[in-house]
């Protein structure tokens, strides 16, 4: 399997579930948050809340960067971007240009003045 289909399949498991969804929320809203603080946040014990945030660590949505005795959190946006170039961006041009030629049709040839 090639290393980028690896990857995506990755960022779809880590985001199927709403526990890791809402870890990534906490972070964009905030980001750079201790454990403690993202557990202070999410409905669940810390060693649940860990296994969900090595979850998005090893499919990098998550990276760990130390602060002194601190271990922060900052969330990673490039593999969401990919996914987004890669699966929705596709399918949303084909839409955008339908929209476009309806409106163009619409307005007929005098772009919609009167």
């Amino acid at each position: 399997m090639p290393k980028e289909v690896e990857g995506a399949d990755q960022v779809f498991k880590a985001m199927a579930d709403p526990n890791r969804r809402k870890v990534l929320d906490l972070l964009y809203a905030n980001n750079g948050q201790t454990l403690s603080s993202l557990c202070e946040q999410l409905d669940m014990q810390r060693q649940s809340a860990t296994q969900h945030i090595e979850i998005l660590i090893k499919a990098n949505l998550v990276t760990v960067i130390w602060k002194g005795r601190e271990k922060l959190h900052f969330i990673n946006p490039v593999p969401i971007h990919e996914v987004y170039a890669r699966w929705v961006r596709k399918f949303e041009e084909n839409r955008l240009t339908f929209l476009h030629e309806l409106k163009t049709e619409l307005e007929g040839e005098n772009h919609g003045t009167t």
